[in-house]
């Protein structure tokens, strides 16, 4: 079936020559979500149709074109306009960019971002759709398939470590994942070719990571945090104690006369930051008496006389 070609972009989206851009875009997203290649595979007139309205929101969408053809300075395919009513073929063609939004993978002039546009209408997480429409009809690569998306629970020690993830994909098969330095919760990752089959290729994998709160530890940028019990008399006379750490458990020593909110540092125990350096682990000591008492300690106390006034700082 033959197709018509349309020197009119406003014509093209339906609109009149005095529409906004609001309704300029908007006339453009309706139709290119109607004729876009992925919900109209095998039809070369949706191609085509598709093809002309990209081309025709290309120019109304760049103020200065717009403007130039409206003087009747240039074609549609912004080229400059023929005299003698000789239409535009190659001879006329503008000189440095052409048809530079013939795409919708980049910045339009007035800001407009085609991959959110495209993202929003087909759900591509960011390039779920390769297909790239301009004058003459559809051209470029075949749409690849749509993304799909995935969420990964992690571990906050696995997350601390970079311990490998597996991944159970939409088509059954598991991988091992390889977390990233500076994971956290909202970072995704991207497993190309793991998404939808399509013409041009299968789509990607994005996959979002949320890490799990842990019980005692607590992140602090690329640092862990543990606030660390300890008993009145390993405060009062030191030794060694057991520490758990996002590798493992450690034996660690504490100085006789050690007070509750003193900290202490354990190098390299914490997350990997994003440039490889990995973060420490900050133990704060939080002295704990027996809960309900204890008649050993009790009597100890009642016969202990205090030669010191914890509370001198306080006096004003």
């Amino acid at each position: 079936m033959a197709t018509t070609y349309m020197s009119d972009p406003y014509a093209i989206l339906g609109v009149s020559k005095g529409a906004s851009e609001k309704d300029i875009k908007s006339a453009y997203r309706k139709l290119a979500k109607e004729l876009h290649p992925d919900y109209n595979k095998d039809n070369a007139v949706a191609a085509a149709r598709f093809s002309e309205v990209t081309r025709a929101y290309d120019l109304l969408s760049d103020k200065d074109k717009r403007a130039r053809f409206d003087r009747g300075e240039i074609d549609i395919d912004g080229n400059p306009a023929a005299p003698f009513g000789f239409g535009g073929g190659g001879g006329f063609r503008q000189q440095g960019r052409t048809s530079e939004n013939a795409g919708f993978s980049g910045f339009g002039n007035d800001g407009v971002d085609f991959a959110d546009i495209f993202d929003g209408l087909f759900g591509g997480l960011g390039g779920g759709s390769t297909y790239r429409g301009g004058a003459g009809g559809a051209r470029g690569a075949a749409p690849k398939g749509a993304n799909v998306a995935y969420k990964l629970a992690v571990d906050f020690t696995d997350a601390a470590a970079l311990k490998p993830q597996r991944i159970t994909l939409a088509d059954g098969k598991t991988i091992d994942l390889k977390l990233p330095h500076g994971v956290e919760t909202g970072t995704n990752m991207r497993l190309t070719g793991k998404g939808q089959p399509g013409p041009g290729g299968a789509g990607d994998g994005i996959v979002t990571i949320e890490v799990r709160p842990h019980r005692f530890f607590r992140r602090d940028g690329d640092n862990v945090r543990l606030d660390l019990p300890i008993s009145l008399k390993e405060a009062v006379a030191g030794g060694e104690v057991r520490v758990p750490t996002v590798d493992g458990a450690v034996m660690m020593k504490i100085k006789p006369g050690s007070q509750s909110g003193q900290q202490m540092r354990l190098k390299g125990r914490g997350f990997h930051g994003k440039a490889g350096v990995r973060g420490d682990q900050i133990i704060e000591l939080q002295i704990r008496l027996p809960e309900g008492g204890d008649a050993a300690l009790t009597q100890f106390v009642e016969g202990w006389q205090a030669d010191y006034d914890p509370r001198a700082g306080l006096t004003a």
